[in-house]
């Protein structure tokens, strides 16, 4: 009798066809399970506000007492003016100025507008997929599993990391907003752990015909895998550096030297032994906030990287094609995070140069890896 019941409930259900038209899927097979997506949305779009505030303006207060104790924390507001109304920067883009001196400070902008962008990536990478629904994915075929344990590593990280920062944010008063982004990410994180553990992949696609070169276990795409492991690799070294050894010269990239000057590397976190430890090393501890604010954008951007190379190297093709599913569901995100990036390292690019940081090189391999990101997600 109960067999009989799930079988009229089974087949009351809406259906839509599969990609290949012949047969039908449920639709609560189909789409991702509601309240994953409810919690998603509410997580990530909260933590969303706030990256996009650091991306678009920078030192703006959108969150009372608690947010003025972050800002003045990280020395965001030091780029916000708005003393003449609508007129004003008021910590956008129009405040960049293509003269980098010492009093504008104009490399510590740009590891906050990175900062920023990289993170409206990383939780973009969360919502686009799922309010969204990519084209012949189905929940209960898996195709969401990479995307979400991706996603519940990078929740983890962030949230280590604000621990890790705990006793310093304590001391400077600046501990609210951050306990309401790690309940945030502790909500997600468990949401989706849930989901991952007690959700299993029930149903298999049919097999395909391989096309000519692949077989299961090749690599989905073979430009947008070497692409990614060219550019995002060189991305994911300096992030390294900046998040594990910051200050530290790395002599196979060129002039690194004053990118860590003009990103105030060297104020925070001067090498041992070196002159500028000699000179500024009592004040460094004065400069924690711009620590954070370096090792924030690092981390980001290492996160979006981890998606790019799971899409590269660990996602294959699969006998019935799922492969392609799974990866333009990360593609098409990161295609526009990409974009983010390239749009901050062009606007400061003259400040840049002006500190003798020639940007080219970061702007053509950024650029290339955004254009073949977008073109394979979403054609």
């Amino acid at each position: 009798m109960e067999a009989t019941t799930q079988e009229t409930k089974k087949a009351t259900e809406p259906v839509v066809k599969d990609n290949s038209g012949s047969s039908t899927v449920v639709i609560s097979d189909h789409l991702p399970p509601l309240p994953l997506c409810l919690i998603v949305l509410i997580c990530s779009l909260g933590l969303l506000v706030f990256a996009l505030r650091d991306l678009l303006t920078t030192g703006r207060n959108i969150g009372g007492s608690w947010d003025e104790a972050m800002l003045i924390f990280t020395k965001s507001t030091d780029w916000y003016n708005d003393s003449r109304g609508w007129r004003s920067t008021q910590g956008g883009f129009s405040a960049v100025m293509k003269i980098s001196t010492d009093q504008n400070n104009m490399g510590g902008f740009f590891v906050r507008k990175v900062a920023g962008a990289a993170a409206v990536g990383v939780h973009l990478q969360k919502l686009i997929p799922l309010l969204l629904h990519p084209m012949g994915a189905q929940w209960v075929c898996g195709h969401f599993r990479p995307l979400l344990t991706v996603a519940f590593v990078g929740n983890v990280a962030i949230g280590l990391f604000y621990s890790m920062y705990w006793d310093v944010l304590s001391s400077n008063g600046a501990t609210e907003l951050p306990r309401v982004f790690l309940a945030l990410l502790g909500l997600e994180s468990t949401t989706i752990a849930a989901y991952l553990l007690l959700s299993k992949s029930t149903k298999k696609g049919h097999a395909v015909a391989m096309p000519e070169g692949k077989t299961p276990n090749s690599w989905t795409s073979n430009i947008v895998s070497r692409t990614i492991l060219i550019s995002s690799t060189a991305v994911a070294i300096i992030a390294l550096r900046d998040l594990f050894l910051p200050g530290f010269i790395l002599s196979l990239i060129p002039r690194d030297d004053i990118y860590l000057e003009w990103t105030n590397a060297f104020l925070h976190s001067p090498p041992p032994g070196s002159p500028e430890d000699f000179d500024q090393g009592l004040q460094a501890p004065l400069y924690i906030g711009d620590k954070f604010m370096s090792q924030f954008a690092a981390l980001h951007l290492l996160i979006l990287c981890l998606y790019k190379f799971s899409s590269a190297v660990l996602i294959r093709y699969g006998s019935d094609g799922s492969g392609t599913i799974k990866c333009k569901m990360i593609w098409k995100a990161q295609a526009f995070a990409d974009g983010l990036l390239l749009f901050v390292l062009r606007i400061f690019q003259p400040a840049a140069v002006s500190a003798s940081l020639d940007l080219r090189w970061h702007l053509m391999v950024v650029g290339y890896e955004t254009f073949i990101l977008f073109l394979y997600g979403f054609f």
